[in-house]
């Protein structure tokens, strides 16, 4: 089953609007952003949800040691490293965070531009991370910009990742595209935000579940 994660929760009404749909993961973003939450709200959320849900921290070029702090006092069982964490920083965070869950993320335009040796500093950290999310990003602005990456160029990168880790899809999702994504990648995962509000840091009901009824159709063989 593909594993799907709502990313930018800013409320309590959100979080559960995603778990009514039918989400595996929730992200609560840490850096500025206008779908950054304050830590002690956060905690609030993540105390009222269900304990088989995940809950993913996003952070960017925070150091180990406060990465492992919110996520404790969150009660996070994840982080996504969304900056420019150096790969030779991985195995730092491991010995901060144990055993929850680590994603890194990458930008498809910035290994496209520039060699897909970016992508296997990451990948050569045994141990260092549990995932690899691909995103679109812009010069100014590093996730949620509701635009695509070259997906088809993009070929050769994924191919690279997936050998190595569990590949998450992320940029510009919605539930009109979702299964295209799955049908070229295979991956692990989704991640989406834009493509499931109303207005930057509000969830929309009914595009949280169109998503996630699109992903599981795609996974029935359902067109």
């Amino acid at each position: 089953m593909t594993w799907v994660k709502i990313c930018g929760t800013t409320s309590l009404h959100d979080a559960q609007l995603s778990v009514a749909a039918g989400t595996n993961a929730l992200g609560f973003i840490f850096a500025p952003s206008p779908r950054q939450v304050e830590v002690a709200l956060a905690a609030e959320v993540v105390a009222a949800l269900p304990d088989g849900l995940e809950k993913i921290g996003v952070f960017v070029n925070e150091s180990p040691e406060r990465v492992a702090e919110i996520v404790a006092q969150v009660g996070l069982t994840g982080a996504q490293l969304h900056g420019d964490e150096p790969a030779e920083q991985l195995q730092d965070f491991r010995k901060a965070l144990g055993n929850r869950k680590i994603i890194k993320a990458l930008q498809a335009r910035e290994l496209l531009s520039a060699s897909q040796e970016t992508a296997t500093k990451y990948l050569r950290s045994p141990g260092g991370i549990d995932a690899v999310l691909l995103d679109s990003g812009s010069s100014n602005q590093r996730g949620g910009t509701g635009v695509p990456f070259a997906w088809k160029e993009a070929a050769a990168v994924t191919a690279k990742i997936q050998g190595a880790v569990p590949l998450i899809i992320a940029g510009g999702l919605n539930a009109h595209n979702v299964g295209d994504a799955l049908r070229l990648f295979h991956p692990w995962g989704v991640d989406v935000v834009s493509g499931v509000e109303r207005e930057p840091g509000r969830k929309d009901e009914t595009k949280l579940r169109d998503f996630v009824a699109a992903v599981r159709r795609e996974e029935a063989g359902v067109r």
